[in-house]
């Protein structure tokens, strides 16, 4: 049960962030909102986590394994970044 709504509230407070990715990688974000320096890296390296996340779950989702899960993580994280 606990487990469940774990899930839960992580699926819901990823939400935002694979409609966000689904519009414009993390550069095109990054860009547009006209960060520089120190911001821009703090949001990239936020951004590029948030992704990964995304992207594993996505995978399990799929359930794929071994070589098919790291090469679709992969692909699916470099497409959010941009």
């Amino acid at each position: 049960m606990r487990l469940a709504v774990l899930c839960s509230f992580a699926l819901a407070a990823l939400m935002p962030l694979a409609s966000f990715s689904a519009d414009m990688t993390c550069n095109a974000a990054a860009t547009e909102k006209k960060l520089a320096g120190a911001a821009k890296t703090s949001f990239l390296k936020k951004c590029q986590k948030d992704a990964a996340a995304t992207c594993d779950m996505a995978a399990a989702e799929k359930k794929l394994a071994g070589a098919a899960k790291n090469s679709f993580t992969k692909k699916c994280s470099r497409d959010a970044v941009g």
